[in-house]
């Protein structure tokens, strides 16, 4: 950040010369983007993101939300483009939270671009599409191995014109190392002929293994199996064999408002390794499991027309290599799913894909499981997923809120940023991951759009495709007959009656069914945190901040308890219970 620049935007008619170095504000900006040769001789494809700033705490590329520090970002498509090549910046790019270009505000900015790689995919279904494949880093654009980016540096923007301004890609972002095995933790990474047949190239799933106390010791011995769902995990989450570390810097949580929250973590996580090791602490297999697609950081766990089968390669490849593997049951009463938010969403949408393969789901604030309530828009009845229904008043739809309801984003911010990231549903955005998923695939292979990206207006047949598909109330209520002896005392489902995202009202909705129904009835268990914002997962003693890293312990009392009421009479209920 040592180079300073000064770059001007035309805020007013300001006339000047032909060959002057400044331009009318109806010229626009004059920005160009340089490519470098980085020994790779093929033209490149992808999005190009331009990055503004207002303070050099961070990259600008880590500091792009949606959320009350957002800062300017403009995104385009950039095709076929060589190395040692120059392509200037679109002047008419859409940006966020500024739509132009020409609108940022005058002041002291680091400026940075950002070129997010794509690569060609011949699917199964006829279509080629374009899209980001992970390289490890769980679908985060900003960290995405391979991506160019420039090296920041600071402009002022005045409002008497602008200077031209070059910008050169001279950065790579590098490989991530993979996570190495311990004692506790393997790691296991293998390829899915399914998903592979549907891609059009090789593609992995893998996980993260932990093993139970005593393990080698005890070969007679297979286990249940406990599955966690969530963001692509980069290593085991909340285990650690020592201490906290005496010489760590407390940190501070904007999200909790707690100082010293690291070290709180670190506490948690050396605690759970300690129950781990008790003598009567049950003896499991845990996995977290790494499913990315080149739309997000995971599969969301199902079948999906464009993204292909990852609910039976998740169920019947991956699992039961693992099972394998690690000396697994291999039976649907031996294994339970469980985790928040996304993964919440799974672990109850994967209970009902696939009812009798797993005993029991554990499902935490989960994403949209009524889509009447999808977050606060009703996707059937609704016009407009943008604003609310009034012929006098323009009130945009709250997508953020804090515990005492103080509103930080709006629907309409969080699609134009993702819009600004990637069109096509390409963002690797929250809005964006929900189509892919849910969407039938449209004529140009990429998922047809729920709305207009840009307008909010909501497309009734597509809505139709996601009630009858994923829609979990709906499909629960319709399907009851035959699913719900399979389902009987194994839907669980814990949320906060302050969800930041408003997800709350989706789990009454289901309540409401749940409890109506009675034949059979469900016999499980829906409970709400009070005042509690996102990721409360059902304990009522602790606050949030701390039960949130608790997900791996939590709830196996409640799994032993369905064990011994449910296993079938010749299950194997001895072999993994030793001290």
């Amino acid at each position: 950040m040592k180079q300073v620049h000064v770059l001007y935007f035309t805020l007013s008619m300001l006339i000047v010369s032909c060959d002057s170095k400044y331009f009318k504000k109806s010229d626009g900006v004059n920005i160009n983007i340089t490519f470098p040769d980085s020994g790779n001789s093929k033209n490149l494809d992808g999005r190009l993101l331009l990055i503004f700033s207002d303070n050099d705490e961070k990259e600008p590329r880590f500091q792009v939300t949606a959320e009350l520090k957002a800062q300017p970002v403009f995104g385009m498509n950039v095709n076929d483009v060589s190395p040692n090549s120059t392509i200037p910046f679109d002047n008419k790019a859409f940006g966020f939270p500024y739509k132009n270009l020409s609108d940022i505000k005058a002041g002291d900015y680091f400026v940075q671009a950002v070129f997010h790689v794509y690569e060609t995919f011949n699917l199964s279904t006829g279509h080629t599409v374009q899209l980001p494949m992970d390289n490890g880093e769980g679908q985060q654009w900003n960290r995405f191995p391979g991506n160019l980016y420039s090296t920041p540096f600071k402009i002022t923007i005045t409002e008497n014109g602008m200077e031209a301004l070059d910008i050169v890609l001279d950065q790579v972002i590098p490989p991530i190392e993979a996570p190495k095995d311990t004692a506790w933790i393997k790691h296991i990474k293998m390829k899915s002929e399914l998903l592979s047949r549907f891609w059009g190239r090789d593609i992995y799933l893998g996980a993260h293994v932990l093993l139970p106390k005593g393990f080698n010791d005890h070969p007679e011995a297979k286990y249940p199996l406990m599955v966690f769902q969530g963001h692509f995990p980069t290593d085991f989450g909340g285990f650690r064999t020592t201490a906290p570390d005496p010489d760590l810097e407390p940190d501070y949580s904007d999200r909790f408002d707690v100082k010293g929250y690291n070290i709180m973590q670190q506490q948690e996580a050396y605690d759970f390794y300690k129950h781990w090791n008790e003598p009567d602490f049950p003896r499991f297999l845990v996995i977290e499991i790494q499913h990315p697609t080149p739309y997000y950081d995971d599969s969301y766990a199902v079948n999906s027309a464009s993204q292909g089968p990852y609910g039976d390669a998740l169920t019947y490849e991956l699992i039961p290599h693992i099972e394998e593997l690690f000396r697994g049951q291999g039976e649907g009463w031996s294994r339970f799913l469980y985790g928040g938010s996304t993964g919440g969403w799974e672990a109850l949408a994967v209970q009902v894909k696939y009812p009798d393969e797993y005993n029991g789901c554990f499902a935490a604030c989960p994403d949209p499981i009524d889509f009447r309530a999808y977050c606060l828009t009703n996707i059937y009845e609704d016009d407009n997923a943008y604003y609310a229904d009034s012929k006098h008043k323009i009130i945009e739809v709250p997508a953020h809120r804090d515990y005492l309801g103080n509103i930080s984003s709006t629907v309409k911010e969080n699609n134009h940023l993702e819009l600004v990231l990637g069109d096509k549903s390409r963002s690797g955005g929250q809005y964006d991951i929900w189509e892919a998923t849910y969407s039938p695939q449209g004529e140009d292979g990429y998922p047809k759009r729920l709305w207009d990206k840009y307008s909010g207006d909501i497309d009734h047949d597509v809505a139709e495709f996601w009630k009858e598909n994923y829609d979990l109330r709906h499909i629960l209520e319709r399907d009851w007959s035959k699913l719900g002896p399979n389902l009987k005392g194994k839907i669980h489902i814990y949320c906060g009656d302050m969800d930041n995202y408003y997800l709350n009202n989706a789990v009454y909705l289901m309540e409401d069914f749940l409890e109506s129904t009675t034949d059979p009835y469900y016999d499980g268990e829906v409970d709400y945190g009070d005042r509690a914002e996102h990721c409360w997962n059902g304990d009522q003693e602790n606050p949030n901040h701390i039960s949130r890293l608790r997900y791996n312990s939590m709830y196996v009392p409640k799994i032993m308890k369905r064990i011994m009421e449910s296993a079938p009479k010749d299950a194997d209920l001895t072999s993994w219970r030793y001290k």
